[in-house]
């Protein structure tokens, strides 16, 4: 089974439209959704109801803290700008959308692999994964053997040895690896909808659990007209600049 796994889509419709369509043609089997589906973005109801659709098909996914935030009173850590954009988000969601994100689940298992947006460890925490210690912390708090996860909107790849020793490394553009089953891993796999890497193309992954190999794509989209429509629905500037600067 190919796992294409997509995150932190940030209600990005080219970018989501282009990682779907570079992911069928690697043959993607099944799909993940690892979160933040919302927030930043001017398309938040076309992405919520494709990602509702390839649910409904046997795709899995998991609430990020933009999803929640969106669908409850409570706003974990979020700046002014990100507030607002959920404002402007939570009025354009239909009953059934707003359902949808209020009841993702934080984690979901697939095979030995563990999906969450964050880290396993207190997930509802929404700690972000910047390094070893923060990585040890999640894979500690799983039994399986790999964890996916997004929030940080960059990619990495950290693992774990069994005497507890730690490696990491930034996996380039359009690299595979293949998993070595002496190490447990947890995946950052890139931001979809607003990488945060000094690269505009969007970022997903593809998991072949048969192979254990994981690729990490980039994939060029149309970022200025994601970027012209944040400004035209009104939404901060700072959102549309972050899809246009190499920052």
């Amino acid at each position: 089974m190919r796992l294409a796994i997509l995150t932190d889509l940030h209600a990005n419709r080219e970018a989501l439209e282009a990682c779907l369509a570079h992911a069928g043609r690697q043959r993607a089997d099944q799909y993940a959704f690892l979160g933040d589906l919302v927030g930043y973005g001017a398309d938040p109801g076309w992405v919520v109801d494709t990602v509702m659709e390839h649910v409904a098909r046997g795709a899995l996914a998991v609430q990020g803290n933009h999803d929640y935030a969106a669908t409850h009173a409570e706003r974990p850590g979020m700046h002014p700008e990100a507030l607002q954009a959920l404002e402007w988000t939570r009025a354009r969601f239909s009953p059934e959308q707003k359902a949808f994100l209020a009841r993702l689940p934080l984690m979901q298992q697939y095979g030995d692999a563990l999906l969450v947006h964050a880290s396993a460890w207190r997930p509802e925490k929404w700690e972000y994964v910047t390094g070893p210690e923060q990585a040890a912390r999640s894979l500690g708090a799983t039994a399986s053997r790999l964890v996916f996860s997004g929030h940080v909107h960059v990619t990495a790849l950290y693992r774990r040895a069994d005497d507890g020793r730690m490696g990491s490394h930034v996996p380039a553009a359009d690299s595979c690896i293949v998993l070595d089953p002496r190490y447990r891993y947890l995946a950052i796999v890139g931001a979809a909808g607003q990488p945060r890497d000094a690269d505009n193309a969007a970022c997903y992954a593809l998991f072949d659990d048969a192979t254990r190999e994981l690729c990490f794509y980039r994939v060029p989209y149309d970022h200025g007209a994601a970027a012209r429509k944040v400004i035209a629905v009104g939404l901060p500037l700072v959102f549309a600049m972050r899809l246009i600067e190499r920052i």
